[in-house]
């Protein structure tokens, strides 16, 4: 549905210079924009170049000299956010009319709500529940006594095991695995075999949570494994048994936390980081890529970058990789 650039500047608060009455129906690059694209410039040194495309309107800082003779210009202090917030209005969600599709198997003890959409070969289990407007994609199987809130997406090919309890407006893509068992043992000391601890704690998921593909979020062993209000886990993570995930936690591709780890508010991981058992990194501190933390360390410093195995401030890192680099000069 075309929206006009009025209309999108209200939605996402910004100041508009020029016509608002022009038509925009899609977000694009600068490069591939065509006539009825909305883009975005985070410096003026770009606005040349997104003015001489063919988009019909740009969102640009709010400190931006504004030519009324131009396109429509959208200021806006955080143009990154203004644009994905635009792209809630512009981007059309794929058609998913409410109801189940024939080849699903709900058992009589669900419920329902009446405009979920179900899609081909869902199996969903005994007492399960489902909010307002969550959509579940091809060959999901969703257990006993889970439930999943409102306005969710389920993508194709997603377990749930029993008893998993999922906000609002969560999205979980493809192959990702919530609630199996933790990997926990107990060694025998005089047989040297390794039995199964009980794994019979919950996970519990948060409103606002994105899981990516192939992710995998175990239960707790006795208690809860819980992840945040607003946290973004990327592709092939792993989240072990008691793990506690604050809110507005960004975690990068392969990374493994391991159990009883705890990560506070508005932690960054990067790809790979390595999480012992019983770590806490407290909140707003910021791991680079393929760091590692030793089992039971504890990680503080908000807006502090920590690299490296074990994990250190970066400068402090960066003196040690350049002490190595003159020790090897001089061999």
């Amino acid at each position: 549905m075309p929206r006009t650039a009025k209309e999108i500047a209200d939605f996402v608060q910004a100041r508009l210079v020029g016509d608002g009455a022009v038509q925009l129906t899609g977000i694009s690059s600068i490069s591939s924009a065509s006539h009825g694209d909305l883009v975005f410039v985070e410096d003026e040194k770009n606005l040349t170049k997104a003015i001489a495309s063919s988009a019909s309107a740009i969102i640009v800082p709010e400190s931006t000299r504004a030519d009324p003779s131009s396109k429509p210009l959208l200021l806006h202090a955080q143009p990154r956010l203004a644009f994905a917030r635009a792209a809630q209005l512009l981007c059309a969600l794929p058609d998913r009319k409410p109801g189940i599709h024939p080849s699903s198997i709900v058992h009589p003890s669900a419920q329902l709500a009446a405009d979920v959409t179900i899609g081909q070969r869902v199996v969903i289990g005994e007492s399960v529940k489902v909010g307002d407007r969550t959509w579940i994609g091809a060959g999901s199987v969703i257990g006993g006594n889970a439930v999943i809130g409102q306005s969710c997406e389920i993508y194709p090919n997603v377990t749930i095991y029993p008893n998993v309890r999922i906000g609002n407006r969560v999205i979980v893509h493809s192959g990702a695995v919530l609630g199996s068992d933790g990997f926990g043992y107990v060694r025998d000391e005089k047989t040297g075999r390794n039995e199964k601890f009980p794994q019979i704690g919950r996970l519990e998921i948060e409103d606002d949570v994105e899981i990516g593909a192939n992710s995998t979020i175990d239960r707790g062993a006795l208690d809860v494994t819980r992840i945040g209000r607003g946290t973004k886990i990327d592709n092939l993570v792993h989240v072990g048994h008691n793990v506690q995930i604050g809110e507005d936690v960004v975690i990068a591709a392969q990374t493994g936390l391991s159990g009883s780890a705890v990560i506070e508010n508005n932690v960054v991981m990067g790809g790979q980081v390595g999480i012992a058992d019983h770590v806490k990194i407290e909140a707003g501190a910021i791991l680079g890529a393929q760091s590692g933390i030793p089992s039971k360390k504890i990680i503080r410093g908000k807006g502090v970058v920590f690299w490296g195995t074990p994990a250190r401030p970066i400068r402090e890192y960066l003196k040690e990789l350049g002490a190595l680099a003159r020790l090897a000069k001089k061999e």
